[in-house]
């Protein structure tokens, strides 16, 4: 039986979202048994990604409850920058790392997170282009692969994806 069968995987989604980050973990979330939702600003959207590839939401995030899910995972690319600004989406986010769930953010994915206001005392890693932004909203950034902190789990590019997903799934067995 794969390691994560039954575990709810919430995934977020909208234009300019990054091709690998989204697709890899939510494949191989599946691939452990988990099911993965993702949603976007409207559901039963087909939202295009930085490089052009087509993703369909299951649906929006104003029709979510974060009890009904067990992890967040946040894919980068700038799709982050535009789902920040919706309350669903950061409700949902501090909701879930409030109830102790896990949550994993990627590249840009962190701007999500800084918004929710939830990385205040945590330690993560993110592209270095919102190095800035992290520390300003009161977390410790390191040049790392992957950093685990509590709940919470975080990357920098897609080169860092392998490292990524194996924290997301160890951890998610113990929570």
């Amino acid at each position: 039986m794969p390691g994560l069968a039954g575990k709810r995987v919430l995934m977020f989604v909208a234009d300019t979202y990054e091709d690998q980050e989204l697709w890899y973990p939510k494949y191989r979330l599946e691939e452990e048994g988990a099911v993965v939702t993702l949603a976007g600003p409207e559901g039963q959207t087909v939202y295009a990604s930085k490089h052009g590839y087509p993703c369909t939401s299951d649906v929006a995030a104003d029709d979510l409850k974060a009890e009904d899910f067990d992890m967040l995972v946040i894919p980068g690319g700038f799709a982050p920058d535009k789902l920040r600004r919706l309350d669903s989406v950061k409700r949902l986010t501090r909701d879930i790392h409030e109830a102790g769930k896990l949550v994993a953010h990627i590249c840009h994915g962190g701007w999500i997170p800084i918004s929710a206001g939830i990385m205040n005392g945590f330690d993560c890693t993110s592209t270095p282009g919102i190095k800035d932004d992290l520390v300003n909203a009161g977390a410790s950034w390191f040049d790392k692969d992957v950093v685990v902190d509590r709940n919470q789990v975080s990357s920098r590019k897609p080169d860092d994806l392998p490292a990524f997903m194996r924290a997301i799934i160890e951890l998610a067995r113990k929570l």
